[in-house]
């Protein structure tokens, strides 16, 4: 029974919550212009959660990729304002982005500073950083370049209802294409093998010849940059930046992490399980917004659900649903 549990519980779930809404909501939610809405609404969470997937397969995490991602949008903003090129502030942004990675790399891995102090110092830095930056206001209109804004507005054409057309959103093309990108580093490489290897045993994997300090440095960096990119996503999406934007990405990218280890196997972190995380996010969201349920209301039930998920999946491989041999 735990066997059965630990492979298909998460998956059931997580269809239950869909079929849950498609009953509710028969007229909007399986519509394709809804799961267009929402694979927009999560494309700036998917790449965090993607990004940060790679930390948390070392055993690792990051807390610093909220204020991050605000950090990089304000400085692109603010280079907009000053007259930079698109692509020029955009590259600084990024730029800021690694640098923020590799230092709290740097701390965690050379120093050895846990990376929950480590990581939450930096949250504060960088979110102080943002208001500095920003000078605590929210920089918009025409101080955002058109082409910038209109980036996360289009997308390809891919069907067309009557006189309306179904646009796949430029946003969720990025998203998938980092998903993409994480997938094949931590799946197809030697470099994903060694950072599940740190993950399993780290002692044991420095034993082993295994670079730990350096890849340990070098994950710390790939989340500092996908952070930076969620960034410019949600400026691009809104065509404003402000120091506080990217407030609600860290608890909710480890959240999608955790529901994505209910739905592997062996309950280690994959970037196509915390896909699934995400959008069960996204579904809980969406549905329960149009089901007018109020914003404080919704954050307890999925506060719930993440809840119950994640234990049943631990009571599974525990053993504790396994039933007991008969005498």
């Amino acid at each position: 029974m735990s066997d059965w549990i630990r492979r298909f519980g998460g998956l059931i779930g997580m269809l239950a919550v869909i079929g849950f809404f498609a009953i509710s909501l028969p007229d909007t939610f399986l519509t394709a212009r809804n799961w267009l809405n929402i694979s927009q609404q999560i494309s700036m969470l998917t790449v965090v959660a993607a990004t940060m997937t790679v930390v948390m397969v070392m055993g690792d995490f990051d807390l610093s990729v909220g204020s991050m991602a605000s950090l990089s949008g304000v400085i692109a903003a603010t280079l907009f304002v000053q007259d930079w090129s698109i692509p020029a502030a955009l590259a600084a942004a990024l730029a800021v982005g690694l640098v923020g990675g590799l230092f709290n790399g740097l701390v965690v891995s050379v120093i050895g500073i846990l990376p929950f102090v480590a990581t939450l110092a930096t949250l504060t830095v960088f979110s102080g950083l943002a208001f500095v930056v920003s000078d605590g206001r929210t920089i918009f209109g025409r101080d955002i370049p058109a082409a910038f804004g209109d980036f996360a507005r289009g997308g390809p054409e891919i069907a067309r209802l009557g006189e309306r057309a179904l646009v796949l959103p430029n946003l969720t093309l990025v998203a998938v294409g980092v998903v993409l990108a994480v997938w094949v580093v931590l799946e197809q490489t030697s470099y994903g093998r060694r950072l599940y290897a740190i993950g399993g045993n780290r002692e044991a994997a420095r034993l082993a010849g295994v670079p730990v300090m350096t890849l340990r440095l070098s994950a710390f960096a790939f989340t500092g940059v996908g952070a930076a990119i969620a960034g410019l996503m949600y400026a691009s999406r809104v065509a404003s930046a402000n120091p506080t934007q990217g407030d609600g990405l860290m608890l909710a990218a480890i959240a999608a992490v955790f529901l994505g280890m209910t739905l592997t196997r062996d309950g280690q972190p994959r970037v196509l399980a915390t896909l699934a995380g995400v959008v069960v996010l996204g579904v809980l969201d969406n549905g329960l917004t149009q089901m007018r349920v109020d914003s404080y209301v919704r954050e307890v039930l999925v506060g719930a659900i993440i809840l119950v998920a994640v234990g049943v999946s631990a009571l599974g491989r525990r053993g504790v649903f396994r039933r007991s041999p008969s005498r």
